[in-house]
């Protein structure tokens, strides 16, 4: 089995890849759809957020206006949040492998990948990236977005161009559907046929389109 971790900063479209990986038959344990479901309606987690931050969760699981509010801007906080997070997601990540330790590739979409320093569990890295002119459009685009936030989220994320440097694989998402299905194919094709060893020069694109005009 080959274990690639998946990465990207906010807006860059690794969900688009994800989906696209997804389709073409390989296992994507995500680790946001992970804590929500942990978070969620009955899910486990909730005794202990609300005990940590009171008045954040409810009958539907937690109230995630709530608890951003609790933890925005402040590490104390936030830290407190992740010890109560992220053992929980490495038990459904373990599991996860378990039961697809048959695949030949198997995706661990991992959001902070390298600021976590996660990208010693995983044989190789691919980065999403896209300009960020384009970036930054997409993500004001989201409701509830401001430029303020958008600001502090990246304060959080390592710049683009030093993941893209520690990148195995790029995979751009600043032109079509099209040319980024095209180059997770290729990707696929060579993962599958020769191993990660012999791959690394299959998806070369570790620049992205320049600024229109």
């Amino acid at each position: 089995m080959i274990l690639l971790g998946l990465t990207g900063s906010i807006g860059m479209g690794k969900s688009t890849v994800a989906a696209m990986l997804r389709s073409a038959g390989v296992p994507v344990f995500d680790a946001d759809a992970a804590v929500h479901r942990l978070q969620g309606p009955d899910g486990p987690l909730l005794p202990a957020i609300e005990q940590a931050f009171p008045g954040s969760t409810g009958p539907g699981g937690v109230d995630r206006a709530a608890l951003g509010r609790a933890v925005f801007g402040d590490s104390a906080a936030l830290r407190r949040l992740e010890a109560i997070v992220h053992p929980a997601v490495r038990a459904e990540r373990a599991a996860f492998l378990r039961r697809h330790r048959a695949h030949r590739i198997v995706i661990d979409d991992v959001p902070l990948l390298f600021e976590t320093r996660a990208e010693r569990r995983v044989d190789g890295v691919i980065v999403v990236s896209a300009p960020a002119w384009m970036q930054r459009r997409r993500v004001l685009a989201r409701p509830g977005m401001s430029g303020a936030k958008f600001a502090q989220i990246l304060a959080r994320q390592m710049p683009d161009a030093e993941k893209r440097r520690r990148a195995d694989f790029v995979i751009p998402t600043g032109r079509t559907r099209a040319e980024t299905r095209r180059k997770v194919k290729i990707l696929l094709a060579c993962l599958r046929a020769r191993g990660i060893r012999y791959c690394r020069s299959c998806v070369r694109s570790s620049s992205t389109p320049k600024q229109p005009g």
